[in-house]
C-alpha cells in the first residue's frame, strides 16, 4: 500500500482534502477514487486512507483505521556532523533517516569543504528535510527527523544543554586518537534508554581546537574500529551500532 507522510491532523472518519505535498505524490502514482493509501504525519501510528476525488491539483480522501504501530528505536540517536562535500550529504541524510535517527544537525567546521549561507542555506536544509521525509515514506518510518538549519560549530556546541541537567544522554565524538575507547563500550556504559548524540567531522575531521571544545562540551571520543572510514561512512557505522542496540 502507498505511504504518504502527511503533515495534517488526521481523525479516523473525517474527510480531507491532502497538502498540496501529498497530493502532487499521489497524483504522479495516478492513483484512483476508491484506492487505500497509508498516511502518517509524525504524531504516531499511521492512518488508512480511502481516495474520493482526484482534482486537477488536490486529492480528497476519508481517513480510516488509524493502526499504532511504530517502526522506531529504543532510544533517540542525534548526529551533528560537517558537512561532506558533493551529494554525500544526501546519501547520509537518505540513509540515516532509513535508519531511524531521530534529528540531523549539520554543521560548518574549520575543514569543512561546503560552505551554505543565507536562502542557499535556507533551501539545503528544505531539500534535505525532503529527502529524510522521502526515506520515512518508503523505509515505514512514522517519525520524520528533523534536519536541523545549518550550524556553526562553536555556537552550536555553546547553545547545547548542559550534560548535568534534564534527561540522561551520551555525547559520542567519533574520533580516531591513540587510546580512545570502542563505541561498543561506550554504548554498553549507557543507562538504559539514554538519548544518544554523534558528533562527526566533515572529510577532514575536526581541527585539534574544534575536538577540545567537543570534549570541554560533554563529548567522549570513540572509535569504531582500526579503519579509517570515510566521513558519511563514520557516521551511517555508528548510527547502525547505536540503533540497533
Amino acid at each position: 500500500m502507498p505511504r504518504f507522510h502527511c503533515p495534517a491532523v488526521l481523525q479516523g472518519g473525517q474527510p480531507l482534502t491532502l497538502p498540496a505535498g501529498t497530493a502532487r505524490h499521489v497524483q504522479v502514482l495516478r492513483l484512483q477514487p476508491g484506492q487505500v493509501i497509508t498516511l502518517f504525519n509524525g504524531e504516531g501510528g499511521e492512518w488508512e486512507a480511502t481516495i474520493t476525488r482526484m482534482g486537477r491539483s488536490d486529492v480528497d480522501v476519508v481517513l480510516g483505521t488509524h493502526h499504532a504501530v511504530e517502526r522506531e528505536a529504543g532510544r533517540a540517536v542525534h548526529l551533528a556532523l560537517g558537512m561532506p562535500a558533493n551529494d554525500r550529504m544526501d546519501w547520509l541524510v537518505e540513509k540515516a533517516a532509513e535508519l531511524g535517527v531521530a534529528s540531523v544537525q549539520p554543521l560548518h567546521t574549520a575543514h569543512s569543504v561546503l560552505r551554505l549561507a543565507g536562502e542557499r542555506a535556507t533551501k539545503k536544509q528544505a531539500h534535505w528535510q525532503s529527502v529524510a521525509v522521502a526515506a520515512c515514506e518508503q523505509c515505514g518510518g512514522n517519525r520524520v527527523p528533523h534536519v536541523h538549519a545549518v550550524g556553526d560549530f562553536a555556537a552550536w556546541l555553546k547553545a547545547l544543554p548542559s550534560t548535568e541537567a534534564g534527561t540522561p544522554s551520551l555525547r559520542c565524538l567519533l574520533s580516531l586518537a591513540a587510546g580512545t575507547q570502542p563505541l561498543t563500550q561506550a554504548l554498553a556504559q549507557a543507562p538504559a534508554g539514554a538519548a544518544v548524540w554523534f558528533l562527526s567531522g566533515p572529510e577532514g575531521g575536526l581541527s585539534p581546537a574544534e575536538d577540545a571544545l567537543a570534549r570541554a562540551a560533554g563529548f567522549v571520543p570513540v572509535t569504531l574500529g582500526p579503519r579509517v572510514l570515510r566521513a558519511e561512512t563514520a557516521a551511517l557505522a555508528a548510527l547502525t551500532l547505536a540503533l540497533g542496540g
